[in-house]
C-alpha cells in the first residue's frame, strides 16, 4: 500500500459519494441555494478557515514537521485569494470529523479524505464561474485547484513515510472514509432541508 494507491481506492470506493460532491447539487448545498459568485466565494472561504482552523489545533511538534502549518498557512493564502473579506461562519462538519483524529496516520489519512472532497468542489466552482461567463473568476478557482492537488500530494508523501505497516494504513483509510461520509452526509441533509432530493446526480 501507498499513499496513492489508497487515494485512487477511496475513489474508487467512493464512487457515487464522490459523484455527488462533485455535481451542481453540491454546489447548491455548499451556497445554501444562492448560487451566485459571491456566495461561491464565500463558501470556498469558509472552507478554506475552517481547515486552517482544524489545523492549527493540532500538535506542531508532530513528526509529520512543518506540514500542519504549512497547510494551515495556504489555507488561509486560499481564503484571502477568493474572498475580499473571508469570515469563517458556520463550520462544515467535515472538519468536526477531522479535528477528532490524534494519531499520525488518522490525521493525515484525514486530510487526504478531506483533499479528495475539496478537489471535487473546487472541479465545480471552475464550472460555475465558467457557466457564468467570468473567466478571471474561473482561473481563480483553477489555481485553487491546482495548489489543492499539489497539497493532497504532499499529504501522500507523508503518509508514505508515516505508514509502514497494514495496521497504520488501515487507520489511515479509516479516517479518510470517516471525512468522506461526513462530507457526504452534510450534503444529504443540507439538501434534505431544503426540500430537495439528493440522489439524482446533477
Amino acid at each position: 500500500m501507498n499513499g496513492e494507491d489508497l487515494a485512487s481506492e477511496l475513489r474508487d470506493d467512493h464512487e457515487t459519494e464522490f459523484s455527488r460532491l462533485g455535481s451542481s447539487k453540491a454546489m447548491y448545498a455548499l451556497t445554501g441555494g444562492e448560487m451566485d459568485g459571491d456566495r461561491v466565494r464565500a463558501a470556498a472561504a469558509t472552507d478554506a478557515l475552517a481547515f486552517a482552523a482544524a489545523l492549527e489545533a493540532w500538535d506542531p511538534d508532530d513528526p509529520t514537521g512543518e506540514l500542519y502549518p504549512d497547510l494551515a498557512a495556504a489555507a488561509r493564502e486560499h481564503a484571502a485569494a477568493v474572498a475580499d473579506d473571508p469570515s469563517l461562519d458556520e463550520e462544515p462538519p467535515l472538519y468536526d470529523a477531522l479535528a477528532g483524529f490524534d494519531a499520525t496516520p488518522a490525521r493525515l489519512g484525514g486530510l487526504l479524505g478531506r483533499y479528495l472532497v475539496v478537489s471535487e468542489y473546487a472541479s465545480q466552482m471552475v464550472g460555475f464561474f465558467v457557466g457564468d461567463a467570468d473567466p478571471m473568476a474561473a482561473n481563480d478557482f483553477r489555481d485553487l485547484r491546482s495548489e489543492v492537488d499539489a497539497e493532497r500530494d504532499r499529504v501522500v508523501d507523508a503518509l508514505n513515510a508515516a505508514c509502514g505497516a497494514d495496521e497504520e494504513w488501515a487507520v489511515a483509510r479509516d479516517a479518510a472514509e470517516t471525512v468522506i461520509e461526513a462530507a457526504y452526509d452534510d450534503y444529504v441533509e443540507t439538501l434534505e432541508s431544503m426540500g430537495i432530493k439528493p440522489k439524482n446526480v446533477c
